[in-house]
């Protein structure tokens, strides 16, 4: 049986042969390796997409073992596993916390704060692009909670499309 998964890695020397090494270990066998260094994302990762064969149990053993390992595996067999979703936050965002905002998120289950990105006018109203990586069913559940949050800052949102 073969299993393509997507993974996302950290752009660092020696990342690519740790999370390769212990395939063969697990009982599995490496088929492909696609490792794009040109396309990082916001927080600096790569995408890397890899072929594994194996049994059925070796194979969720690799995932089992990935996932401790904390890498993010984004898409298994083509199926969207981890999704990013980006809203801009207008209003006092930092005045009212955005500290407190971001623990909001991250207390979802299944949902994290990977990327925030700051703008402030002159003491005015800041504005901030926060990125939040979740499971792909929790998407409404993060944005619901973006809103909710909004209505209590009086923020405005605008969630990509």
């Amino acid at each position: 049986m073969r299993m393509n998964l997507l993974l996302e890695l950290q752009d660092v020397p020696g990342q690519l042969v740790s999370v390769l090494s212990p395939i063969g270990g697990l009982g599995a066998n490496l088929v492909t390796v696609i490792h794009q260094r040109d396309f990082k994302n916001e927080k600096g990762m790569i995408p890397v997409q890899i072929t594994v064969e194996g049994e059925r149990d070796n194979l969720k053993q690799v995932i089992k073992t990935l996932s401790a390992m904390n890498i993010t595996i984004l898409e298994i067999d083509g199926v969207l596993v981890k999704e990013k979703i980006s809203s801009i936050l207008i209003g006092h965002v930092i005045d009212t916390d955005i500290k407190d905002t971001m623990d909001q998120i991250n207390a979802l289950k299944g949902a994290s704060v990977v990327g925030l990105d700051v703008k402030l006018e002159d003491e005015l109203e800041s504005s901030a692009m926060i990125v939040v990586e979740s499971d792909v069913d929790k998407k409404q559940i993060v944005l619901d909670k973006i809103q909710d949050i909004a209505n209590k800052k009086d923020f405005l949102v605008v969630n990509e499309v």
